[in-house]
């Protein structure tokens, strides 16, 4: 994810910024605590960053941008309401097992946002909750699934996948895979899919 990060001196400051911000919280956090965990100076940092603020917004369009491209790409070229969701929701739970760290301070840190940066990360959200809502409408629509409520069965699918980073340990028993592939099957089932099977 954070890959497409230039430079690597930027890069290393948003890494070292995630885990002080889920050490000790964004308020918590200093620069000089970031700037040292980086192996840089405190001076340093503003070369790249000019406020901690910014830090914390370009870690959240990082993290935002990054589940959108993985959720667009798992459905691409996907058919059949029942295969297109259970790609959807393995994608959008693994990627929450893979980057737990990063999504957790996200999620915990949002309201830290300043007005404008947090317009912007919404927008992102939006589109990531459109996605499973029309995965669920169309599904609907077509018969495939049997929803009463398409908002809130949407709501509830996107919070099944977003909250494995809150519970999510590498040291645990299930890998990345085995949480999406998990949270795939509890989603079809949520959705009442009919399958030629069932």
């Amino acid at each position: 994810m954070w890959a497409g990060v230039a430079p690597d001196a930027s890069r290393r400051l948003l890494l070292a910024a995630v885990d002080s911000f889920a050490e000790l919280g964004y308020h918590g956090t200093s620069t000089r605590h970031i700037a040292a965990g980086a192996g840089m100076s405190a001076g340093a940092l503003y070369v790249h960053y000019r406020t901690k603020a910014d830090l914390l917004f370009q870690i959240a369009l990082t993290v935002h941008e990054s589940v959108l491209a993985e959720l667009e790409g798992a459905v691409d070229g996907v058919g059949g309401h029942a295969e297109r969701v259970r790609a959807l929701m393995y994608a959008f739970a693994r990627w929450h097992a893979r980057h737990h760290r990063a999504a957790r301070v996200i999620q915990n840190e949002l309201g830290a946002l300043d007005a404008a940066h947090a317009r912007r990360i919404a927008a992102i959200r939006r589109r990531v909750r459109a996605l499973v809502r029309e995965e669920v409408r169309a599904g609907a629509a077509a018969g495939a699934f049997d929803v009463a409520d398409i908002e809130g069965t949407a709501r509830a699918l996107a919070s099944l996948a977003i909250d494995v980073c809150r519970w999510y340990r590498p040291e645990g028993p299930r890998s990345p895979e085995e949480v999406g592939a998990l949270t795939a099957h509890l989603s079809l089932r949520m959705l009442g899919a009919r399958t030629p099977s069932s």
